[in-house]
């Protein structure tokens, strides 16, 4: 089975059988190189025979900095990423740096399944992301235990807002905690960067509960990133 594109450029967040998520991001530098290097990708992967070891998709997202690219990936384990580095990774990338020379890749992290998430709706609108907004939350080597509480405070400061001021725009968020205790991920969907904007220019962010969230003791820093839905792969049938 060789890889195919998604037409919506998005990965099935909803898939099951997901064990690990691994994040990487690489700088292109330009947006017309990270078209390229999107096509590159593209190129590289639907050439060649899906790697048949536990990788379940493969998706790539343009930063809206006209500079970076993000890759998310859902895998079985941890350990089958592990094999599709010993067996698979270089020749791909080395037709993708031929395409596209100079990539640099600056981090990987790995994650567990979704921790907890939050749709519009009941069950969702099914519509699709106009940005995906990637939050990522560091805590100190000392407080990777508390990363769950601090989870918790956001969704209780997004409960409270819906009951006073709810977001407008704002699709979906999936919560993933690093393999490493370091970190948690928000990988979360919003109809436009606009409404992003205005979500967090409102005067709700400022509440107690977001207070709570924003300074939470255990909390040592973090970074809030747009992207645009480019590329999304899997086994084709």
């Amino acid at each position: 089975m060789n890889a195919v594109a998604h037409p919506d450029a998005r990965p099935d967040l909803h898939r099951p059988g997901v064990g690990a998520v691994l994040v990487s991001t690489w700088r292109v530098g330009t947006p017309e190189r990270q078209r390229a290097a999107v096509e590159a990708i593209r190129k590289a992967w639907e050439s060649r025979a899906w790697p048949d070891l536990g990788l379940l998709s493969y998706s790539v997202l343009a930063g809206t900095d006209g500079e970076t690219l993000l890759h998310y990936s859902q895998w079985t384990e941890q350990e089958a990423y592990e094999d599709f580095v010993r067996t698979y990774r270089d020749d791909r990338n080395a037709e993708i740096d031929a395409a596209v020379p100079g990539i640099e890749r600056l981090e990987l992290r790995r994650y567990g399944p979704v921790h907890r998430s939050t749709v519009r709706g009941a069950t969702g609108t099914g519509e699709l992301p106009g940005v995906v907004v990637i939050v990522e939350a560091d805590f100190d080597p000392s407080g990777a235990d508390r990363r769950e509480e601090w989870v918790d405070r956001v969704f209780e400061a997004l409960a409270e807002d819906a009951a006073t001021r709810p977001a407008s725009g704002g699709i979906s968020g999936r919560f993933h905690l690093s393999a490493d205790g370091g970190r948690v991920l928000n990988y979360a969907e919003w109809e436009s960067e606009r409404a992003h904007a205005d979500w967090l220019a409102d005067e709700a962010r400022t509440s107690e509960a977001w207070t709570r969230v924003h300074h939470h003791p255990a909390l040592a820093g973090g970074r809030v990133r747009r992207y645009a839905p480019a590329l999304s792969l899997s086994a084709g049938a």
